[in-house]
């Protein structure tokens, strides 16, 4: 895929939404620092379901914390479209299974793309399921996260499932300076590495140099 725009993209959709009749948007997320800005923004155009779905994140006291943190979010946030939140299954070994051969691969290269696709194939096999008229991820808005490989990711994964990809890049237009922001607002548990074993010991090293 060429490079893209896809905040231009997702404006052009967005023209076309009847906001008397939102379009039901599926949305993978990944914590609440990072749905923090997603869901202010996207909640005036489309009826949103959060889909927590982060098998990567350990250990599992980790992973209901973050959850737990999203939905305190959506509780506390007044906006205009009523947002749900549905939690996936925790299960550890299945992203095991994906990051096999794939242990020291660096942050941001194959594991994390093959972790992207886990995320995002059962995101659009829900969405499908369910009747959503697009799924999306909240993953676009890190500056650590390669838009490009995601949103690829994701229209190969709609074309499969036969379910609308929304496109984004939601650091765009500071995005995540906002996100920032919201995070503080809301007094929201912002974790220093990404999710799974392998981002935290990066994180580890990293910090000891």
């Amino acid at each position: 895929m060429n490079k893209v725009n896809f905040q231009k993209e997702l404006d052009k959709i967005i023209e076309g939404v009847d906001t008397a009749r939102p379009p039901r948007l599926l949305l993978h997320s990944c914590c609440a620092p990072c749905s923090s800005y997603v869901l202010e923004y996207l909640s005036d155009y489309f009826d949103i379901t959060v889909y927590y779905f982060n098998p990567n994140i350990s250990p599992k006291s980790e992973f209901i914390k973050r959850f737990e943190e999203e939905k305190r979010l959506i509780f506390e946030m007044k906006v205009k479209n009523e947002i749900k939140l549905v939690e996936g299954t925790y299960n550890y070994e299945y992203f095991l299974d994906i990051a096999k051969g794939y242990e020291d691969e660096p942050e941001g290269g194959e594991r994390c793309f093959r972790c992207y696709r886990m995320r995002l194939e059962r995101a659009a096999e829900l969405a499908k399921a369910e009747g959503f008229d697009y799924f999306c991820t909240t993953l676009s808005i890190s500056p650590l996260k390669n838009s490009q490989k995601i949103n690829e990711i994701g229209y190969e994964v709609a074309e499969r499932y036969g379910v609308k990809w929304l496109p984004s890049d939601f650091k765009k237009r500071e995005g995540f300076k906002r996100s920032i922001e919201l995070s503080k607002e809301h007094n929201l548990y912002r974790q220093n590495f990404c999710g799974c074993v392998y981002s935290k010991a990066a994180e580890e090293n990293k910090n000891e140099k």
